[in-house]
């Protein structure tokens, strides 16, 4: 249990929280004096994108919930360990080959300001960098999914052998919120998967004239 979770939080915290923090320094600088630009216009677009996407895909949801998960659940359910423990692993290893798309796409530049989202995002970027971005998501949310359906399904088992136990509320945190990750995160990679097509193949799942905003 704790390899797995120190595998969680050595992959993704220790890296991502210094880069995250530098980034959002840098943001902060940046704001102090308007008419002062500490960045340039096109460096900032990338500091935007890269802080927003690091902090949640890379910090919040592996280390929060996948590092500290794997060590909480089976302590506070009594438990040797998750019921998965082979998909729990795939979990954190998943993150490795996400990461690195994640630095690639930075590398070549994948500033589209403040969302990729087509129709919200302040600067269009046609380069190679944001399709990394988007495997490098896919991968992430994947990671998020196996690690929901492990908490899920040691969740349900351990309630209903312990029926009569009073269960802590940390456990029923996150149950919600492993029920809403797999709820949402499909949506998302639907999404990414369109944006990936309208990109590459052609469609128009985000043209207003196929369609619009599906």
């Amino acid at each position: 249990i704790i390899s797995v979770s120190v595998l969680f939080i050595e992959l993704s915290g220790c890296g991502v929280v210094f880069m995250g923090l530098s980034l959002s320094f840098l943001l902060r600088l940046n704001f102090t004096d308007p008419y002062y630009n500490l960045i340039a216009p096109e460096v900032y677009n990338y500091v935007i994108t890269s802080h927003g996407l690091a902090m949640i895909f890379f910090f919040l949801m592996p280390v929060l919930i996948g590092g500290f998960g794997n060590f909480l659940l089976p302590l506070l359910l009594g438990l040797p360990d998750l019921s998965l423990p082979r998909l729990n692993a795939l979990s954190a290893w998943l993150m490795l080959p996400s990461a690195v798309c994640f630095i690639i796409s930075l590398w070549i530049g994948s500033g589209v300001g403040w969302t990729f989202y087509p129709p919200l995002s302040s600067f269009p970027y046609t380069g190679v960098g944001v399709d990394y971005l988007m495997f490098s998501l896919h991968l992430a949310g994947l990671s998020s999914v196996f690690g929901a359906l492990n908490f899920v399904t040691t969740i349900f088992s351990s309630i209903f052998y312990f029926i009569n136990t009073r269960v802590s509320i940390i456990v029923w945190a996150y149950l919600f919120t492993s029920i809403l990750l797999l709820s949402s995160l499909p949506v998302l990679a639907a999404a990414i998967t369109m944006l990936l097509f309208d990109r590459n193949f052609g469609s128009s799942f985000f043209d207003p004239v196929g369609g619009g905003d599906p």
